[in-house]
């Protein structure tokens, strides 16, 4: 088996995928703490982290860091999410020590210069101006904040611009030496990898990174949907509907998520054949479902004419509702066979295995085999995906969110309380 997973004494755990056919190697420390682990003063400080972590250390400036990766060939980045912050790189086999060498300082060894805060804080800025240009980015803000009222999870990942001026250096060490803890913490590798030199590399250079682990977030507690509509002056309305969905342990996962893909997930999806090729209501729509530790998120998007717009969400819930009863036997397949098609390209790349085995581990403790993934994949039937479809339609009130202009969205949003009321009645008889 490939797969080698070992524990230090910090807590701190290192998971690698050694992949003989490769000459270069993909590589990172994911981090179990992202937006949902900030109190309200801390706004869009997970993100805020991520970027000054390339910003100098006290050892490297922010230039001799791109400079010694992009010296042989490699590149740098980081990605801040709800339950997670990674920082990582692809080189060649040789320059592994190298690679984790530079990712160890930015975490250990952040300089937090004022200057460059600033100059970061101010980007942070352009970034947020940027996403509300982007009606996409802006209706699914709006969504989230009626899925978790007033909390962390329910706020963009972005911060504020009133909240990022309120820190400072001694407020990023303080999130810092709080959330990023040994036992919150992997480093996962995949590639031209050797585990037992990514173990002892890990062991000299995260050595600092130790302790108990740090705080639990607060429980996420799905709202009572309900609806909302955004007026601006835009072209196409924009419409998002979400649901409650099921946590990562939850045994309906793998059902919902074919439930999932039959209704929004591709060309041959129920809502694509019926809203665009049939009708041609609209150019994009999809659905999709989020997994989180102790919750889940369904959400669905399109956009259409705001003259189309109530048809639009009357066809979307009609679907929806009879996709719950009407399940094939062949889409069934068709799905799972997408499912396991993407589980097995993903594993081609080094760079999707590295980030899998680590999100695997913070979510299960350990990584999930191929095997055992195409195992539950095979498992679902038409009947555990129905059970999984009436479970996500009743388990919560729909939450729905129209962003754009004309009198149509008003009543676009009042149809999908149809979601509910047919559920209703369904428990009735």
């Amino acid at each position: 088996m490939s797969v080698e997973i070992s524990k230090l004494a910090s807590g701190l755990t290192v998971v690698t995928d050694k992949m003989p056919h490769l000459e270069t190697a993909a590589l990172g420390v994911w981090a179990g703490v992202g937006g949902r682990d900030e109190k309200p003063n801390e706004h869009g400080i997970s993100h805020l982290l991520e970027h000054m972590a390339f910003k100098g250390t006290t050892k490297r400036s922010s230039r001799e860091i791109v400079e010694e990766i992009e010296a042989v060939g490699g590149d740098l980045n980081a990605g801040t999410s709800t339950e997670t912050t990674s920082y990582y790189a692809r080189v060649l086999k040789a320059d592994v020590p190298l690679a984790l060498d530079v990712l160890a300082d930015i975490l250990a060894n952040p300089a937090f210069e004022p200057d460059e805060l600033e100059r970061e804080k101010n980007v942070i800025v352009q970034e947020i101006g940027a996403a509300q240009d982007t009606p996409d980015d802006v209706v699914f803000e709006h969504l989230n904040e009626l899925c978790y009222p007033d909390q962390p999870m329910g706020r963009s990942l972005l911060g504020t611009a009133k909240t990022l001026r309120a820190f400072n250096r001694d407020m990023l060490r303080g999130y810092l030496s709080t959330h990023y803890r040994g036992p919150d913490m992997v480093v996962a590798a995949a590639g031209a990898v050797d585990h037992s030199q990514v173990v002892a590399e890990a062991e000299k250079r995260f050595a600092s990174f130790e302790g108990t682990p740090g705080p639990k977030p607060q429980a996420a507690q799905f709202g009572k949907g309900g609806a909302k509509v955004v007026h601006r002056e835009l072209e196409q309305a924009h419409l998002t509907l979400a649901l409650e969905g099921v946590p990562q342990n939850d045994l309906s996962l793998f059902s919902l998520q074919v439930f999932t893909n039959i209704l929004g997930g591709g060309m041959s999806s129920r809502l694509f054949q019926e809203v665009r090729e049939k009708r041609g209501l609209c150019y994009s729509i999809y659905s999709f479902h989020a997994p989180y530790t102790d919750t889940g998120f369904f959400g669905l998007y399109t956009g259409t004419d705001p003259a189309d717009a109530p048809e639009m969400m009357e066809v979307v819930v009609d679907v929806m509702n009879d996709s719950v009863e009407t399940l094939t036997e062949a889409e069934i397949a068709r799905a799972k066979a997408q499912m396991k098609a993407g589980l097995l390209m993903a594993l081609e790349s080094c760079s999707s295995r590295a980030e899998q085995l680590a999100r695997h581990v913070l979510a299960y403790g350990r990584p999930q085999t191929v095997q055992e993934l195409v195992a539950r994949i095979d498992a679902v039937s038409v009947e555990s995906t129905r059970d999984a479809a009436r479970a996500l339609l009743s388990r919560s009130r729909p939450a729905v969110v129209a962003l754009g202009s004309g009198r149509g969205l008003d009543t676009a949003v009042s149809f999908a309380e149809g979601l509910t009321r047919a559920r209703a009645k369904a428990r009735l008889h």
